[in-house]
């Protein structure tokens, strides 16, 4: 009779669950997932393995649509415009909201106009140089870069992003006087920093492990807060003196902040559930990706804020401007 009892509660909990995801469903309007990135890139990836298993879980078609440019406003313009009644999401890393907008001007207010439905995962920044660089460590790459102070550089996958801002802080603090050199994205930055025309770089961990694997980087320091499961025996710049030195890339879904409150928990139940499948999981890891799903979305909107506010005091302190 205990069992039964006990039972009740869970096959309710199970039932409310159904019957939620179903009256969502209902219709045969497909749910949309603009990705503001090119096809075939990592935010592509992950939109389209996890697009896959909320169809199946939901019973309801769900198509992605690339709408890339000027650093992912023009995908989350398009979301903005489109109703907000949960049938169209972006997904997306959130330097869309809380880097980009430092440098350029955007249709819409980031903290505002757009509500984080989730965290599906997160990824780390890494300090590579080319394989045949000639230091081999931390401690060395100090000091040949002083070496050569005024006169070596690092490159970024774009002003005013992650990337530049570590490269800004590791030139002052170590007092290196580095140049900057951007790039449109990171393939070209990692083209030349392996060609010698630049010195390091600070780059996601997505686009650089298969390189740092293949013996064309190598690697010095993780800029995130831990030490990476890809790179185990790296450290990171807080364990070398550079606490200041901390980002880390998150992969989330984003929606209107106009979503009525009812639509936006059925999504949120409907992307955590579909991000948490084991074959999902393991697809987000094979693409460099760190799967979680443990940050809900009133804790990511007050971490944007944090971020945004910490951006804001990196690009006036270096005076950072679009090129």
């Amino acid at each position: 009779m205990k069992l039964q009892q006990l039972a009740r509660p869970a096959m309710g909990v199970l039932l409310g669950w159904s019957l939620t995801l179903s009256a969502w469903a209902l219709g045969d309007k497909p749910l949309k997932v603009i990705v503001p990135a090119p096809a075939g890139g990592t935010s592509d990836i992950a939109a389209r393995v996890i697009g896959n298993q909320i169809s199946e879980d939901i019973g309801r078609p769900v198509v992605v649509e690339n709408r890339p440019g000027a650093t992912g406003s023009i995908g989350l313009s398009a979301m903005l415009k489109a109703d907000p009644d949960g049938n169209t999401i972006a997904l997306g890393p959130n330097n869309m909201l809380v880097e980009a907008p430092q440098v350029m001007k955007v249709p819409y207010d980031p903290l505002k106009d757009i509500v984080s439905i989730g965290r599906v995962a997160f990824t780390s920044y890494v300090l590579v140089t080319a394989a045949n660089y000639p230091a081999k460590d931390f401690p060395q790459l100090v000091q040949h870069l002083r070496t050569r102070k005024g006169k070596s550089s690092f490159a970024s996958y774009g002003t005013g992003t992650v990337s530049q801002y570590s490269g800004l802080i590791f030139s002052s603090r170590a007092d290196l006087g580095m140049q900057h050199v951007g790039y449109l994205g990171s393939p070209p930055a990692l083209q030349d920093v392996i060609g010698g025309q630049v010195d390091i770089m600070f780059d996601g961990m997505v686009t650089s492990l298969p390189l740092i694997k293949g013996g064309m980087l190598r690697p010095y320091a993780v800029a995130g807060k831990n030490r990476s499961r890809y790179l185990p025996d790296v450290p990171t710049m807080t364990e070398l003196g550079y606490p200041d030195i901390q980002f880390q890339g998150q992969m989330c879904f984003y929606g209107s902040s106009k979503l009525p409150p009812d639509v936006l928990q059925k999504l949120q139940a409907a992307i955590k559930k579909a991000a948490s499948a084991p074959a999902v999981q393991q697809k987000l890891l094979d693409v460099g990706l760190e799967p979680d799903v443990s940050v809900d979305s009133s804790a990511l909107q007050a971490e944007n804020k944090l971020l945004f506010q910490r951006n804001a005091a990196i690009v006036k302190k270096f005076d950072i401007q679009a090129n």
